[in-house]
């Protein structure tokens, strides 16, 4: 099998691995790949097995990276993904092969991803990336993990920004902070947002639509991230009963 790249050419034409396609009134595709679309002009990557199935990798320079993290001439991965029939037959590897060599060949110093203490939705294997190499530069609470594989024993460490140092913002009530980077956002914010309103509770969605925004955002990802009284919740994208069974382990009636 081979691998494929986005292009500014193929992008309506190809699926991209995360949404194969939207169904019918949903938008997740066609935001994402409007989202895609301005990155692709800011050196964003998107390899992909040529196949239906959730096979890619998706990286971009550091310094265009939606993350709150300092990290100069790095090579940032957004996603990286490899799913279904399609694991245990080494495309894990050949995927960050082809991101390692396309970085050397761009001058980085390194690679950065952010990852967790223990592996959890929407974020890389932390377990597979350290067999790999990487190690940890920075942490953010509760359980972020920024992992680095320097070219060099001469290149910079990353770090996260302050803004991110803490897990608090200034809100009350459910905020959910989100982009259009991850395809499944512009579903299940509006559906989580028509939930909580049912029930009676304060909600706010805030849309992050710059670079600047992310890279100034109160929690490391920036593709959904869920505060309840300005507190962190979680990263994970939610829908109605998966919000009822956190509302049930937070105690909130």
């Amino acid at each position: 099998m081979e691998f494929k790249r986005l292009t500014l050419d193929n992008l309506d034409s190809e699926h991209i691995c995360c949404a194969i396609t939207d169904k019918k009134g949903e938008s997740g595709v066609s935001s994402k790949k409007d989202w895609l679309r301005k990155r692709l002009s800011e050196g964003l990557v998107f390899d992909k097995l040529d196949v239906r199935g959730k096979v890619f990798i998706e990286y971009i320079p550091a310094e265009k990276a939606w993350c709150p993290i300092v990290a100069d001439n790095y090579m940032f991965i957004n996603c990286f993904w490899v799913s279904g029939q399609y694991k245990g037959q080494g495309y894990a590897n050949l995927l960050l092969e082809r991101c390692i060599n396309d970085s050397k060949e761009k001058g980085k110093e390194g690679i950065v991803i952010l990852s967790t203490e223990k592996k959890m939705p929407f974020l890389s294997d932390p377990k597979y990336l350290k067999y790999k190499g990487f190690k940890i530069a920075d942490k953010a609470v509760p359980y972020y993990e920024l992992l680095y594989l320097p070219f060099s024993a001469q290149a910079n460490i990353p770090q996260f920004k302050e803004c991110v140092k803490n897990d608090l913002i200034d809100h009350k009530g459910w905020v959910i902070y989100y982009t259009n980077q991850c395809p499944h956002t512009e579903k299940y914010v509006p559906i989580l947002i028509n939930h909580l309103t049912s029930k009676g509770f304060a909600v706010q969605a805030i849309k992050l639509d710059t670079t600047e925004q992310g890279q100034k955002a109160p929690n490391p990802f920036t593709t959904y991230a869920l505060f309840y009284n300005g507190k962190f919740i979680t990263n994970e994208i939610l829908s109605e009963k998966s919000f009822d069974k956190l509302l049930i382990k937070m105690k909130i009636c």
